[in-house]
């Protein structure tokens, strides 16, 4: 973080904001080897409204989380003993909350490899302080219109549970990254409604997604090859043009 952006911090110099409701009293996980970086994170979300609590390592975030699960963490991917790819993995073995990770590593690699593990959102140090409020307040928002869909989604010969991320075909468990997993389940909520490959980035990656419109491409290439090669009850059809859609018969 900028000396900058700290002074400006610590005197709370910075806009309030005016979207209230969940996210205002939402519960919030810092994980950061940082002491003094927790606490101004800390200091300026509860000056939000948050209700936050601070860990200083991964094996003591895991803890934490289990104890009182957050409606969201902020995770570092520098931590001792077990790192943020570690503890971002074992959160999503646990439960689907969001996850935004922080990282001083400005590089693709990382952001598409946090995202990919399952976390919602990346961002780079240092960052604002503002800018760290309106993400955390954009994933809520995202995760809260996600949970009006059944934790369980059901079709002939596919079951996709969001809470326990299994995906059964035809009987079968399937193995699936979580991101894969996120893309069929959104796709399989909207059945025959077609999306871009924008908005499928927005929904399913974040509103500042690191990549491109290919990711998704490869996304559903990959889940394709998981489905049985004579299934037409269902499918992720392409529409030339626009995008693609969860097409049922």
């Amino acid at each position: 973080m900028t000396e900058y952006a700290v002074n400006r911090f610590a005197a709370g110099d910075y806009w309030i904001g005016l979207v209230l409701g969940m996210s205002a009293m939402a519960r919030v996980l810092v994980v950061d080897d940082d002491v003094n970086i927790c606490e101004l994170i800390r200091i300026y979300l509860e000056k939000e409204g948050f209700q936050v609590s601070v860990c200083y390592n991964g094996r003591q975030a895991i803890e934490v989380f289990k104890e009182n699960t957050p409606d969201i963490v902020i995770l570092d991917i520098m931590l001792p003993g077990m790192d943020g790819w570690q503890v971002c993995r074992e959160i999503r073995r646990l439960s689907d909350i969001p996850i935004i990770m922080l990282s001083a590593k400005d590089e693709t690699f990382n952001k598409v490899l946090g995202l990919e593990m399952g976390a919602d959102d990346y961002m780079v140090k240092p960052f604002e302080p503002k800018e760290l409020v309106a993400r955390i307040r954009a994933v809520l928002r995202r995760f809260e219109r996600h949970e009006d869909t059944p934790e369980q989604i059901v079709y002939p010969g596919l079951m996709i549970n969001k809470s326990t991320y299994t995906v059964k075909i035809n009987g079968k468990d399937v193995e699936m990254p979580p991101k894969e997993l996120e893309l069929l389940y959104f796709l399989a909520s909207n059945p025959n409604k077609v999306f871009t490959r924008e908005q499928l980035l927005e929904n399913v990656w974040g509103f500042d997604f690191y990549g491109d419109t290919r990711t998704v491409d490869v996304h559903v290439k990959r889940l394709r090859e998981k489905f049985e090669p004579d299934e037409t009850r269902w499918a992720i059809k392409t529409v030339w043009g626009v995008g693609y859609k969860f097409e049922v018969k």
